[in-house]
């Protein structure tokens, strides 16, 4: 689990492709501290495991299943990426809950950029829409962002300053494509609502009683 409060960006300095997946070994500094071979660190907001470690980069694995689903598949030398480790229970939750499982991957159709910060919208597919509310959390390349307004099939978020100082969102562009993963919490509402998974009519339940106590 992860906050989206991304701890420094790394550099891609190795990418190793085979049949089963590609390997990436990756320049940092920040997330080195305390990290040992099994952790796991977010990746552009893609959970990995860390199968070796130096004294300045690390190296993990992407699956070929995890390289289709998100913009790892694209990575190549030099390119900036953002890194993030694991909670630990002792961590401060600044951002909101990010398991680092990506959800898909949205494309970029505006930028536009003001004397406070930096307005992006971003086209996403009704798989990832339907989870997105105004105001809502959602992480795009693992970063914990607001979402401002939503259109059909877009939503737009805003950076502040010391999100672009702290991130590389900064160099977006039209046309380049970002992970997002929604909130968890919207997840598990739509399926309770729903009423798809085992004990379906205990699930109606607890909604009847959310919905009493002005929860839902």
């Amino acid at each position: 689990m992860f906050t989206g409060l991304i701890e420094e960006a790394g550099v891609v300095r190795n990418v190793e492709r085979g049949p089963d997946g590609t390997q990436f070994t990756i320049g940092a500094e920040k997330v080195l501290d305390g990290t040992r071979m099994g952790d796991s660190i977010a990746v552009n907001g893609a959970c990995l495991t860390v199968t070796a470690l130096g004294r300045d980069a690390f190296t993990v694995f992407a699956s070929r299943v995890t390289c289709e689903v998100t913009t790892l598949g694209s990575f190549s030398r030099g390119r900036r990426v953002h890194l993030e480790r694991a909670l630990s229970f002792s961590s401060r939750l600044g951002g909101h809950l990010v398991q680092g499982h990506v959800d898909g991957t949205g494309s970029v159709t505006g930028v536009k950029k003001d004397s406070s910060g930096l307005e992006i919208t971003i086209a996403a597919p009704e798989e990832i829409m339907r989870h997105l509310v105004a105001r809502g959390s959602v992480a795009v390349d693992g970063v914990s962002l607001t979402v401002v307004s939503l259109t059909s099939g877009e939503f737009v978020i805003y950076l502040i300053p010391e999100t672009l100082k702290n991130t590389v969102l900064a160099e977006l562009k039209n046309g380049d494509h970002v992970n997002i993963e929604t909130d968890i919490l919207a997840k598990y509402v739509e399926k309770m609502l729903r009423g798809e998974k085992d004990g379906g009519e205990r699930d109606a339940s607890l909604m009847k009683k959310l919905m009493e106590g002005g929860f839902a």
